[in-house]
């Protein structure tokens, strides 16, 4: 049973899965849109770079520190005099000893 409709020029009515034509007319208009979205997201990337730029001096910084510090203590513990261990051995008989104070409440 073919459903008829009583409104008149119902059939003429195209669907948008039979229309062709662009939706924005002469396609000019498209070439603005895509200038404009590249635009953005150039900017957008811009302070990305800008921040992880900064971030990357952050870190590299304290990897130099880090690279010092290895450095300075790798410097200490190869040397011939040890200064750390001669202190003792030379004065064992000059120990601290405690004393006592009395506190009043």
């Amino acid at each position: 049973m073919p459903i008829n409709s009583s409104i008149k020029g119902l059939q003429s009515i195209k669907s948008m899965q039979s229309v062709v034509k662009s939706g924005i007319p002469n396609k000019e208009d498209s070439d603005f849109i895509k200038l404009y979205l590249l635009e953005k997201e150039r900017s957008r990337l811009k302070s990305e770079e800008i921040r992880i730029m900064l971030r990357l001096e952050i870190i590299q910084n304290r990897l130099k520190e880090i690279q010092i510090y290895f450095d300075n203590k790798a410097g200490e513990m190869s040397s011939d005099e040890k200064p750390v261990k001669a202190k003792p051995e030379a004065e064992p008989e000059a120990k601290k000893e405690w004393k006592t104070l009395s506190i009043d409440y």
